[in-house]
C-alpha cells in the first residue's frame, strides 16, 4: 500500500495522503474516477467520495490544476509551476503541455478594461491533437 505523498491541507488521513501520492505519479490530467481506479489497483482502500473531496481541497489550495474536458468532466494534475499558465491538451491521448500566454493576459486585461472590469481572472485551455497522435492517424 502506498500512502506517502506531499502534505494535503485539511485533515491528515491515510486516504488523503494516498490521493496526493497518486497525483505525484501521473504526468497527465486524470479524472477522480481514474485516480480512484488507480488507487484500488494499488491496494489502497479510498472511497470515490474521498477522492473527489481531496481533489477539491487540493484545487482550492492551488496545489493542483483543474480543467474541464470537452465532455464537461473535471480532470486534475499537479503542475510543474506555481506561476499562472495555460495548457495545450491533446484530445486523443490527453497529453498536456504547460504554456505561458502573455498575449492572452494582455487581451483579457484589455477586454475587461473596455467594459470597466477590474481584478480580472481567467482560465484558458487549448484543446487539439498533439504531433504524435496526428502523425499516428496520418493527419
Amino acid at each position: 500500500m502506498t500512502t506517502a505523498g506531499p502534505p494535503v491541507k485539511g485533515r491528515a488521513t491515510r486516504q488523503r495522503a494516498a490521493v496526493a501520492a497518486a497525483l505525484q505519479e501521473v504526468e497527465e490530467f486524470r479524472s477522480a474516477q481514474e485516480l480512484h481506479d488507480m488507487l484500488k489497483h494499488k491496494g489502497d482502500s479510498v472511497g470515490l467520495t474521498t477522492v473527489y473531496r481531496t481533489l477539491q481541497s487540493l484545487a482550492d489550495a492551488g496545489e493542483v490544476d483543474v480543467l474541464r474536458t470537452a465532455e464537461g468532466e473535471s480532470v486534475y494534475r499537479r503542475c510543474s509551476t506555481d506561476d499562472h499558465h495555460h495548457h495545450l491538451v491533446c484530445r486523443v491521448c490527453g497529453k498536456a503541455v504547460e504554456v505561458e500566454g502573455p498575449a492572452v493576459e494582455k487581451w483579457a486585461e484589455a477586454v475587461a478594461a473596455e467594459h470597466g472590469y477590474v481584478n480580472v481572472a481567467h482560465t484558458v485551455e487549448i484543446f487539439g491533437t498533439c504531433a504524435d497522435c496526428a502523425s499516428a492517424s496520418g493527419g
